[in-house]
């Protein structure tokens, strides 16, 4: 494997350096119209890889699965599609790497921000090929000892600017510009400080995901057991009711817009909503960005309860901080009885709940979400809770499902009620075994990409413009769902039923 602008390992890399910014496109721009080669089947997708010497990041065994695919799709609009997003996150998004000093920073598209939530899915595709390429393991070690020092610094915030060591600048965030955050932050480190949890969850995600890979313990250095120690205070403090048995205020943290600010003022000082302590962890803004409206997100929630055990497993494993591992499985336990005990009523699964009594029912596309349960491996996608609440999102009855002549799914706010996201349909292909669904769900996402063969945050269900060309999460999202139907319903979409695990 080489890295993809030339640089031999343990020498900085940054986007397009080597290769000369004037004939690299931005990939923003690049994105925008069809580039290559069409595909041979009906779609006639474009071929939207950068040239060779432009990609980011270069793996040999990331080539060979593409290889693999597209030797096995029956369909060349799907191969094309995977041939496209599969490598998206390594071809554009690896704006410096650095394997002397452990340190990578990635965007996730556009913005030159890397994202705890972003990189924790977009490297999820790549997990079966870690413990093969040395290479591609370094790059996910650096990204997570780079996620360590954010997180041990500021445990609340869930967006960075790169680090001093890349040389590259700071970006201005506009949406940042006049609001107040206690603990305050510094915008020289911080990209913008939503408190999410899913974020924390997805740096537990990578971590784990690389060691269960690897078997590599080396990245659980005094930084990394700071970030976790971090993580722990966050989820006892976002545990607490909004007021102690006397009404006194318990705050940890705000965060509130001021007049001018392009982000929106929050409710009681800051603090949001208030809330009970029925033993979830509160979040103040949803996976989307968005401000939640009740404090307690089920899916995050679900998502925490995964990856606790699974912290605990590594840690186990790995022989170390028993004490650590314990915490985890108790936190684990206390809040998966909680979202069965406080979450769930005549079968449905709520959005989000405040503790005292009130739910939301909805869903966001954005993951975690109620409809990615499975995928989340909180619960089996035949059980009878998730049967059921899916159904209910899949239809008029949740606020944010939309549905047009050509295309359907749930959005959410951040867009709006009427462009769902693709990401929506692949949460709903993890979701089900059955045939016909996932071969409808499939064909919604491959029929409405514009004619750019990527995969958007949202398109519309009147006219089919979408949002966000570059959307490299997204991108991995529908690349990871293609290789678990190859492994789990083959026949589906290859010429021949056998299943294919890549690095097997």
């Amino acid at each position: 494997m080489k890295l993809g602008i030339g640089k031999a390992l343990g020498i900085a890399t940054a986007l397009g350096a080597a290769a000369g910014q004037a004939q690299c496109p931005d990939f923003t721009t690049f994105a925008q119209s069809p580039q290559g080669t069409p595909s041979t089947g009906v779609l006639g997708l474009p071929f939207m890889r950068p040239d060779p010497a432009c990609r980011t990041f270069n793996s040999s065994a990331v080539e060979q699965v593409i290889d693999d695919m597209k030797s096995r799709l029956k369909d060349p609009d799907l191969a094309r599609l995977f041939e496209n997003t599969f490598p998206n996150t390594l071809d554009t998004t690896v704006k410096y790497f650095n394997a002397t000093e452990n340190l990578a920073f990635i965007i996730t598209g556009g913005i030159s921000a890397q994202w705890l939530r972003d990189t924790g899915n977009q490297f999820a595709q790549y997990h079966s090929l870690l413990a093969s390429d040395k290479e591609l393991a370094t790059l996910v070690k650096a990204v997570i000892n780079n996620e360590a020092r954010y997180v041990s610094q500021y445990p609340y915030c869930g967006a960075f600017q790169p680090p001093p060591e890349s040389g590259l600048a700071p970006t201005v965030n506009d949406y940042a510009l006049l609001v107040t955050v206690n603990p305050p932050v510094d915008n020289q480190t911080v990209f913008e400080c939503k408190y999410e949890l899913d974020s924390l969850c997805s740096f537990l995600k990578l971590s784990r995901s690389y060691y269960q890979a690897t078997k590599d313990s080396s990245f659980m250095n005094a930084e990394w057991f700071d970030a976790i120690s971090q993580i722990f205070n966050v989820v006892w403090e976002q545990s607490q009711p909004t007021f102690d048995a006397d009404f006194n205020l318990i705050s940890y943290y705000n965060w509130t817009g001021e007049a001018g600010s392009l982000s929106p003022a929050v409710n009681n000082g800051g603090n949001g909503e208030p809330r009970g302590g029925p033993g979830l962890v509160a979040t103040h803004h949803r996976p989307s960005d968005d401000l939640s409206t009740f404090a307690f997100l089920t899916p995050a929630n679900a998502m925490l309860v995964i990856e606790l055990d699974n912290l605990a497993n590594i840690l186990e494993d790995a022989d170390k901080a028993s004490n650590v591992s314990q915490l985890a499985r108790q936190y684990s336990k206390t809040i998966s009885d909680a979202i069965w005990n406080s979450t769930l009523e005549n079968n449905i699964f709520a959005y989000e709940t405040n503790g005292l009594g009130s739910r939301y029912v909805m869903d966001d596309a954005n993951v975690p979400s109620l409809l990615s349960l499975p995928y989340l491996d909180f619960l089996d996608k035949t059980h009878p809770a998730y049967v059921a609440t899916r159904k209910l999102l899949l239809s008029r009855q949740n606020p944010y499902f939309s549905q047009g002549k050509n295309f359907s799914g749930i959005s959410g706010p951040h867009v709006d009620a009427w462009n769902p996201w693709p990401m929506s349909q692949i949460s709903a292909i993890f979701g089900t075994d059955d045939d016909a669904e996932i071969l409808e769900s499939l064909y919604l996402i491959a029929n409405n990409t514009a004619g750019l063969g990527l995969i958007h945050e949202s398109v519309s269900i009147y006219d089919g413009t979408y949002t966000r060309p570059w959307f490299a999460w997204a991108n991995s999202y529908f690349s990871e769902m293609l290789l678990d139907l190859a492994s789990r319903k083959p026949g589906l979409i290859f010429t021949e039923n056998k299943p294919y695990t890549p690095g097997q």
